[in-house]
């Protein structure tokens, strides 16, 4: 579904992503996994052209991003899109959030309606809160509103970044158990963004590793574990599991 050749990307004197060669199976729960600022986010934001690579090139089902904005912005369409707290406009109501696009359009309100109940339905989100603003909703809430919202118009992937990242605990592992319940219903290209260990196991199949704008080593976290490319996939590992071991 996606390919990147290549691409890098520098804001200012700080290069953010080295070139990078990174081909994302279709169909399939991939995972960009590291710690903060090793350019996750980045690409997610080169795979759907809110940022352009300063060299190299993303390709999408085969074809380069349309450097057009107008053309990006029916591609798009596409590409459903969430991020850490759903990135919700305050001023509109849970449900103005899920169906702005399809009402910009113009679907019929039979066919939004339709889609909103399917959506409440697979999210698990209380159809009476859909008239709630986002202020009057819990993060739990939020996040499933930004997810209803990324579905909305049916994409063909899902780029989620840090969608789980600001919740508490136990919020988390519920959205967590619903999130890998939704990939396999739906069965789409999914391209998650997490710094955390387990959360990538549980709901990957596909871990692409990053440290400092490259990718240190990508596959089934297994084989990651089991075969490290670098010493530093097995002291990320290490790092996350040892707390819980002696916690234990």
């Amino acid at each position: 579904m996606f390919e990147l050749e290549g691409v890098s990307k520098r804001f200012g004197v700080t290069q953010a992503l080295h070139p990078v060669d990174l081909r994302l199976p279709p169909g399939r729960t991939t995972v960009l996994l590291g710690p903060s600022g090793c350019g996750k986010s980045t690409l997610v934001r080169m795979m759907n052209g809110l940022l352009r690579p300063d060299t190299g090139r993303v390709l999408f089902d085969g074809q380069p991003l349309p450097s057009e904005e107008a053309v990006m912005l029916t591609l798009r369409q596409r590409m459903g899109y969430a991020l850490q707290g759903g990135g919700l406009f305050p001023h509109f109501t849970a449900g103005q959030n899920v169906d702005l696009m399809a009402r910009f359009l113009r679907w019929p309100e039979a066919r939004i309606r339709s889609r909103l109940d399917a959506l409440v339905e697979l999210t698990r989100f209380p159809g009476d809160a859909l008239g709630r603003f986002p202020a009057q909703l819990s993060g739990g809430q939020r996040q499933r509103v930004g997810l209803m919202r990324a579905l909305m118009l049916e994409p063909d992937v899902l780029l989620l970044d840090e969608p789980l990242g600001a919740l508490d605990p136990m919020v988390r592992s519920e959205l967590q158990a619903d999130l890998r319940a939704i990939f396999a219903r739906l069965g789409k290209t999914v391209v998650l963004v997490t710094h955390d260990l387990g959360e990538a196991a549980y709901l990957g199949q596909h871990v692409v590793l990053m440290r400092d704008g490259r990718v240190v080593q990508q596959g089934a976290l297994s084989e990651l574990e089991a075969r490290p490319a670098d010493p530093f996939v097995t002291r990320f590992i290490q790092a996350q599991r040892l707390p819980q071991q002696g916690s234990a």
